[in-house]
């Protein structure tokens, strides 16, 4: 008992005892920052330097991670203030090291800002945006504090993106620069600012605009910048003195530019007189420069100074060695109890190390899936992409010819071979494309009023040319008590039912298809339907009847068969209506054919009102307004507009085409459309641009998006840039008329649309 008792207070006394120690030596090292940084701010860089370093030599004897990091970043700024920019990137990289282990978010976001400017000033200046990408990342997090315990998430992220924009500006990337120059505003409106960020946003804002020769436009922000800059006292004046520099100087262009030569005179002598201030300033950081170097040199080479280092380092040691020597009782008093525990701390290292060695072993392996994963979701893409538009046009152009009353019949069946190719096609992209949303899970099921016998016969009549071609027949026999409207997603229920169909027609000659649905029961506002398929063609044999659901898995083709596909419409499939909530049954015997069936729930539509069907799609119906609604259709390509234009003026719609983006913005100035549809690739003045510059004047007219690049590559940003929208192309005509008629009756319902100003841009 007594043993235990010696024991217990040599083990308090030791560990107070290195407590009180270390603590003191914390103290001391963030009183040496403190004043280090007061030197700092009052241009004494050797005596800052020599502190700081001090602090760091500390800081490194008991592993004070912060202090290290607080002093390094200083340090950092020092060599840039002298330009030793290698240097100051080596600072900043310890502060990352050290900031790291105390998983300080503001030091790491600063310091990645700070390598990024640096970056900036090199070339390729595009080598720094990894730096800032990193500073947003820490940056963004919830826990961003300084030194004070001051919330400075937003001043710093701000910061971060005002770089990107100017990064962006100088590397003419001007989407980007909008982007980062929005989230950049939404960070100011959270800041305390005294006038010096506003003044640093518009004068970005402004060199935007010349860059895009908006002159106009860029002196409002300009003289905007310049008043804050001059009404406000509280900012630095070296700073102000900078700004003001580069903003008369960009202003005397931009008046230039507008031929105001009186005005660009002026800006210019406000110019060079800032700039004279600038040399003067920058004369007295030079002298600053020169005696610094030479008294951080001098204080490498004073003896005393190491001298007093190796006294306390000495004292340091010697408290140490006390701390040690009770330790060292301590553990010889442990000795004995800590030998039980030896043999079990063994063998849990021991499996440590092993579950660590597959922990990296799995991690590796992870890595190398992910970046395959990306590889092909990237090429698949930009293959679907690139095939997109020119599909677009086939597929478009042989519909508006089969409407041609005039055709021969030889010439109607090679339009219908040939229309049949580009759907064949279409299909193939659009199934490599959605076997990769499946994948990643980017799939979302809408809800639209659809009436599901209109929706089957039209899916039915769709497939005519391969019936023929095959010498098939189809029934379909739908139960007369089921609902006449309902609500789902017709789009993926249409894409289930054409894999189920399109795959028995595939495998069945000179036989029969039935189509069938079937009412299970009906509940308050809710109907249980089962779907089947089935076919009299030559079965899957019961071995094989699982492999049909797996990714570009084909049955073995014989001599006699060609069957065409990818293997990716019943995988599809089955993934489609398991995100439906159900699942998809096989039946099927050799020779004696297929029945795929799958049972469905959806809501009734009681209040849908039956109104004439003018489209011929094979995806349900579609409600239509026969007000003749003026529509402004932006496409650059020829074949494209001309199959868009034809589609809407089959439905009533008035169109004006225009082949660029400021084409469609001089339009829209001239006459108000009820919807504008604006495709995001074009010459002169793309979409996205197109639609910022409409929106500056014009907040109300719909504008959707056309593209031929996957929906979820541009939808997370179309919102920020004014879109209300997004249409793929080549489009489904359902969905291509149904959103439109949304747009436009949402922007009805609302009210008349106001009377908007005209604002030239210049």
């Amino acid at each position: 008992m007594m043993k235990a008792n010696l024991l217990y207070c040599f083990l308090c006394c030791s560990l107070l005892s290195f407590g009180q120690t270390e603590r003191t030596l914390i103290n001391k090292i963030d009183s040496i920052n403190d004043l280090a940084l007061q030197h700092y701010i009052s241009n004494d860089i050797a005596k800052s330097f020599n502190l700081f370093n001090k602090a760091i030599k500390l800081s490194d004897s008991i592993n004070d991670n912060y202090g290290n990091a607080v002093a390094n970043f200083t340090i950092g700024k020092i060599y840039d203030f002298m330009h030793d920019y290698d240097k100051a990137e080596k600072s900043y990289n310890q502060v990352i090291h050290a900031a790291k282990k105390e998983g300080d978010n503001f030091l790491l976001a600063s310091s990645y800002l700070k390598l990024g400017q640096i970056y900036m000033n090199k070339v390729p200046p595009t080598d720094a945006i990894p730096f800032f990408e990193k500073a947003i990342q820490f940056g963004s997090k919830y826990n961003v504090r300084d030194h004070d315990n001051v919330d400075r998430r937003d001043e710093i992220l701000f910061r971060i993106r005002l770089n990107l924009s100017q990064l962006y500006l100088e590397t003419n990337n001007y989407a980007k620069v909008l982007i980062y120059l929005s989230r950049a505003e939404d960070n100011l409106k959270r800041i305390e600012d005294h006038g010096y960020f506003t003044a640093q946003w518009n004068f970005i804002q402004g060199q935007y605009f010349s860059k895009k020769e908006f002159y106009n436009n860029a002196n409002v922000k300009f003289i905007e910048a310049i008043n804050i800059l001059e009404n406000h006292s509280e900012i630095n004046v070296k700073d102000k003195n900078a700004l003001l520099n580069d903003v008369y100087k960009e202003l005397s262009l931009t008046y230039a530019a507008l031929e105001n030569s009186e005005e660009a005179y002026q800006a210019l002598l406000k110019h060079n007189n800032y700039r004279d201030k600038l040399l003067n300033e920058e004369k007295i950081r030079q002298d600053i420069i020169v005696q610094s170097k030479f008294s951080i040199e001098s204080y490498k080479n004073v003896a005393q100074l190491a001298n007093n280092e190796r006294i306390e380092q000495l004292a340091a040691s010697n408290k140490i060695k006390n701390v040690n020597i009770i330790i060292t009782i301590t553990g010889f008093l442990l000795f004995i109890s800590l030998l039980t525990m030896y043999r079990s701390y063994i063998s849990k290292r021991r499996l440590s190390n092993i579950l660590k060695t597959k922990n990296n072993q799995l991690e590796i392996a992870k890595n190398k899936a992910e970046k395959s994963s990306e590889l092909k979701s990237n090429f698949i893409s930009n293959v679907t992409h690139e095939l997109r538009t020119p599909l677009y046009g086939v597929v478009g152009l042989t519909s508006l010819l089969l409407k041609n009353n005039d055709l021969s019949s030889k010439d109607t069946k090679f339009l219908k071979s040939l229309k049949y190719s580009g759907d064949y096609l279409l299909n193939l992209v659009n199934d490599i494309l959605q076997i990769g949303k499946i994948e990643s899970q980017k799939i979302e099921l809408k809800n639209v009023t659809v009436n599901l016998r209109v929706l089957i016969e039209n899916l039915v009549n769709s497939f005519d040319y391969r019936l023929e071609e095959t010498n098939n027949q189809i029934q379909i026999s739908i139960d007369k008590n089921i609902p006449e409207f309902i609500k789902c997603d017709n789009v993926r229920l249409s894409q289930v039912l054409i894999n189920l169909i399109g795959n028995s027609i595939k495998f069945t000659e000179n036989g029969k298809i039935e189509v069938r649905l079937k009412l299970l029961n009906t509940l308050e506002d809710k109907v249980s339907l089962r779907f089947e398929v089935e076919d009299n063609g030559p079965g899957i044999p019961k071995e094989k009847q699982k492999m049909i659901f797996e990714n570009f898995s084909q049955l073995d083709k014989n001599s006699n068969t060609n069957y065409q596909g990818t293997g990716l419409g019943l995988p599809i499939t089955k993934n489609i209506i398991e995100l439906f909530g159900s699942t998809l049954d096989i039946d099927s015997a050799i020779d004696l054919g297929t029945t795929f069936s799958f049972d469905l729930t959806f809501e009734i539509d009681k209040k849908a009102k039956v109104k004439k069907v003018k489209t011929k799609q094979a995806k349900g119906e579609a409600i239509t307004d026969t007000h003749k609604y003026k529509i402004l259709v932006a496409e650059d390509n020829k074949i494209n507009q001309i199959v868009t234009q034809n589609l809407l003026q089959r439905e009533n719609y008035e169109c004006v085409v225009a082949k660029n983006g400021l084409e469609a913005l001089e339009a829209h100035k001239q006459t108000a459309f009820d919807l504008i549809l604006m495709d995001i690739n074009m010459p002169v003045m793309n979409g996205n641009e197109s639609t910022k510059a409409i929106r500056e004047f014009d907040p109300e007219t719909p504008i959707i998006a056309l593209t031929a690049a996957d929906i979820e590559q541009v939808k997370e940003d179309y919102k920020l840039i004014g879109f209300d929208g997004i249409i793929t192309k080549p489009f489904d005509n359902y969905e291509f008329f149904q959103t439109i008629s949304e747009q436009i009756q949402k922007t009805k319902s609302i009210g008349v649309k106001s009377d908007f100003k005209l604002v030239k841009v210049s």
